[in-house]
């Protein structure tokens, strides 16, 4: 009897549908780079320079009671915009967890802290894909940390998207509220 060498995935896997499991596929998107993003939403700079915003404990603590929570530590990555020495605001790059998996985001702030733009950078759920919509994301644009920034009161839910559509608010959410305090001027 001659015995042919099967990888153990394709035997795992047979395993797995004749015992009735349900295997899920991963969906994984990537759209587009955060400098992809910085270009999209501030077309006219020539420049983006990065910015370091350290927040001290008592604005850790104003930002958490204030935002509904504290950021994930390291997770915000700051540009500032510039055309030459003239400032047209900041891009900050965020992940928020969907349902399972992360959601790369980017949003644009004016000087004054104003959101100008939100792109979804990555996405990686099977389902809630629809916050890549541009009427959802543009619900955002204009609002600032003095804004609810809350699905269900001032931003829409997508059925079928509820934790993403949530997460991402939140994460937005904290962001205006840090801009306003160490980004804005005026």
């Amino acid at each position: 009897m001659h015995y042919r060498s099967v990888p153990s995935v394709l035997i795992c896997a047979a395993a797995a549908a004749s015992a009735g499991l349900v295997t899920t596929r991963a969906y994984a998107a990537d759209y587009m780079s955060v400098a992809e993003s910085q270009k999209l939403m501030f077309a006219d700079a020539t420049e983006f320079a990065p910015v370091v915003v350290a927040l001290n404990p008592e604005q850790l603590r104003q930002l958490a009671e204030r935002a509904g929570g504290p950021p994930r530590p390291g997770a915000w990555r700051i540009w500032q915009a510039r055309q030459g020495a003239s400032v047209l605001g900041y891009v900050v790059a965020d992940a928020v967890i969907g349902k399972f998996e992360l959601i790369n985001y980017a949003v644009a702030l004016s000087p004054a802290g104003e959101i100008r733009d939100v792109e979804i950078l990555a996405y990686r759920e099977s389902h809630g894909y629809e916050v890549r919509n541009k009427p959802w994301r543009s619900q955002f644009t204009g609002k600032s940390a003095q804004a609810k920034l809350r699905v269900g009161e001032d931003i829409d839910n997508i059925s079928g998207a509820t934790l993403s559509c949530t997460h991402i608010t939140d994460g937005i959410r904290r962001i205006a509220v840090m801009a306003q305090m160490a980004l804005a001027k005026g």
